[in-house]
């Protein structure tokens, strides 16, 4: 028997209306991850993204946009994420997978996880305790954390409630003598490396934050000199900057600064140097020429510049300039262990993670933190089993394929 075609359409017509695929429909929307019921306690979580949409219904939009947005039109924010998508594990099988080992070494340290808990400032704007929970959940977890120079607890807090010596992060500002204390201070707390951000030289145009302050109606003049805030005002209530004048400053990272700061840098400062920002082959190179300890290919969260280009991306070309000479972090756009795997097997040495655990901790303060710690070493476990990967070290570029090649 022959089905013309108006036949045929009407019997889809007929099956597309019936209650199999309606109720398939239903139960994919009750399941899906645009479910509207938010998670109540940290153990529910099933990935990071559970925290996100409850600390989206937790705070303020003027908090939640600092977080969220990035420059201009969020195309660089955007690609971070996106970018991980570029690229395709290629998996292995019949290995033995049961003992797998995810430490990694920096300078010297290892570490259970080559997960890194990257400096946010103004944690409190997020959580009561802000970077004092973190610390406590990397104390709980045995994970690396790098505190920034506008956090809302000093670097001795921190590194007590750590119970370990911590990274900071330094934006050196255009004054001198300020970031003569800063750095004296870091050396004090025994903090082992310095991580110098050079990725925000210039300044941004946070379109999408702005919005996000037009839109939150609170007084903040109980936490704010003024709304919206400008941080230059606000770096006297800074713990990093109490007791500074910081009347002079203008700038966290001077227009003017170039390689030569590195040498000037090392004249006060004796220890391990991190340089927070490089995004091509080029710098790489000129980093190792300078004699710079480290590297993090970052731009900034996408907070730094609107070039629209993944750090994933940059990686590559970085790690090709460096030719191993040196450890390189990698940030921006991490959400998934298979994103973790993916980086360290385009040339990263350990990973740095900022949004995700700073949703963890609006969300469910340390107990977030660690839970996001948690799913993530999940993932990347299981990654690394799937690819027959027994350590950090046996993952390379023959694990990864670039879906646009």
């Amino acid at each position: 028997m022959t089905i013309n075609r108006q036949t045929r359409r009407r019997v889809l017509q007929s099956i597309l209306a019936g209650p199999v695929l309606a109720g398939l429909g239903t139960t994919i929307k009750a399941f899906g991850q645009d479910a509207d019921e938010a998670i109540t306690a940290a153990d529910q979580a099933l990935d990071v993204f559970d925290f996100e949409r409850v600390a989206r219904a937790k705070l303020p939009p003027a908090h939640f946009g600092y977080l969220a947005t990035g420059v201009d039109g969020d195309a660089t924010l955007h690609a971070n994420v996106a970018g991980f998508a570029n690229y395709s594990l290629r998996v292995r099988r019949l290995i033995s997978v049961g003992n797998i080992d995810m430490s990694v070494n920096l300078f010297g340290t290892n570490w259970d996880s080559p997960i890194v808990l990257d400096p946010v400032g103004s944690q409190r704007a997020f959580h009561p305790d802000g970077e004092l929970a973190v610390a406590r959940a990397a104390r709980s977890r045995k994970h690396l954390q790098i505190l920034s120079t506008v956090a809302s607890n000093s670097v001795e807090d921190v590194t007590e409630a750590r119970g370990a010596p911590i990274w900071y992060q330094l934006y050196p500002t255009d004054q001198w003598a300020v970031t003569q204390a800063l750095v004296s201070r870091a050396r004090a707390a025994e903090c082992p490396v310095l991580v110098l951000t050079v990725d925000l030289q210039g300044g941004t145009n946070r379109v999408s934050l702005g919005h996000a302050i037009r839109r939150d109606t609170r007084d903040c003049t109980a936490c704010h000199v003024s709304k919206p805030p400008r941080l230059l005002e606000e770096l006297p209530r800074k713990p990093m900057f109490r007791g500074l004048d910081t009347s002079a400053v203008t700038d966290l990272t001077p227009l003017d600064m170039n390689w030569d700061f590195i040498k000037r840098l090392r004249d006060i400062w004796p220890r391990k140097l991190v340089v927070k920002g490089i995004a091509t082959r080029e710098d790489g190179e000129l980093a190792v020429g300078h004699g710079v300890d480290g590297l993090v290919v970052s731009n900034h969260g996408g907070r730094g510049e609107d070039s629209g280009r993944a750090s994933i991306d940059s990686l590559q070309e970085v790690a090709a300039g460096v030719g191993g000479r040196m450890p390189i972090l990698v940030d921006g756009g991490i959400r998934r262990g298979s994103d973790i795997f993916k980086a360290l097997a385009l040339g990263a040495t350990a990973v740095g993670i900022g949004r995700p655990y700073i949703w963890g901790l609006a969300s469910f303060g340390q107990e977030g933190v660690e839970k996001v710690l948690d799913i993530l070493r999940r993932e990347l476990l299981f990654a690394m089993r799937q690819a027959g990967t027994r350590s950090i070290a046996e993952i390379n570029r023959s694990f990864v394929v670039n879906n646009r090649q």
